[in-house]
């Protein structure tokens, strides 16, 4: 996994630069498009805010320690986040604020969830209690990360809600990456603005997803075809992007190759 952290930078970079015209001309078709929405297409709210238990919380929290959410984002946290209810499941928060959402985690997650936060803040030390542990410190140090490493085992979650700035940013993920556990997920928000470089850099991962080898089939079975997976691969299942939000999500397994495998008897007849 640290060969991974190392080459993440220069993977990123070399894909952003080779996708470049293609993001421009996406970002082009984006707003001359003309998206049209008819009364005929018009749909109700869609019920799944309405059965999540975490926008639950979130309405009906009017006192107390704040919360400061767009309220989007909570779709977002249950379809990613919903697996580890009930488990034991370790969570990371960068940048705690009012500590209200600190709160909100540990209610939804269940009693076996451990809480961790990191803000720059000291006064944020107060928000420590028995199920919450805090750490103060600056998230684009590096080496704050590698020694909260050696404090903190791995995490299920990590939420990056700090100071929203690129290079802190992907120092976090850079670091942090290694330190969830597989099937774990990385949560970076409030990712604000068309030329916000958190994107970018990560649409220079996603390239490496793609990345295949394949390998002649075996003579047992000829039509079975195999591409070993890569050392991105073996750790990086998928990246998601949302309005304001990108996701990550590690691989449940740390090793495997890609497969291809017909099956059936009948097949579309050559012209």
């Amino acid at each position: 996994m640290r060969k991974l952290v190392e080459i993440l930078p220069k993977a990123a970079q070399a894909a952003v630069r080779a996708l470049a015209r293609l993001r421009i001309g996406a970002r082009g078709f984006a707003f001359s498009h003309p998206w049209k929405t008819t009364a005929a297409d018009a749909v109700p709210p869609p019920p799944a805010d309405l059965d999540n238990p975490l926008f639950a919380y979130f309405r009906a929290h009017e006192e107390g320690r704040g919360i400061w959410k767009w309220e989007h984002y909570f779709r977002i946290y249950h379809r990613h986040f919903e697996k580890f209810i009930g488990r034991e499941c370790r969570l990371l928060e960068i940048g705690i604020f009012s500590g209200g959402s600190l709160e909100m985690w540990r209610s939804y997650l269940g009693p076996q969830s451990e809480i961790v936060g990191v803000d720059i803040d000291v006064a944020c030390q107060a928000y420590a209690s028995d199920h919450v542990r805090i750490h103060i410190g600056d998230q684009g140090d590096r080496l704050f990360w590698r020694r909260l490493k050696d404090k903190e085992p791995a995490f299920d979650i990590i939420v990056d809600d700090g100071s929203h700035l690129f290079r802190d940013q992907a120092a976090t993920f850079e670091e942090m990456l290694s330190h969830l556990r597989p099937g774990g997920v990385f949560l970076c928000e409030d990712v604000h603005g068309i030329f916000n470089k958190l994107p970018d850099y990560m649409i220079g991962l996603t390239a490496n997803l793609n990345a295949w080898a394949p390998e002649p089939p075996p003579a047992e079975t000829p039509t079975r075809f195999a591409s070993p997976a890569s050392e991105f691969q073996r750790n990086v299942f998928s990246v998601h992007f949302y309005a304001f939000v990108v996701v990550v999500e590690r691989t449940d397994a740390q090793d495997g190759d890609f497969f291809s495998s017909p099956k059936g008897t009948s097949w579309q007849p050559s012209q």
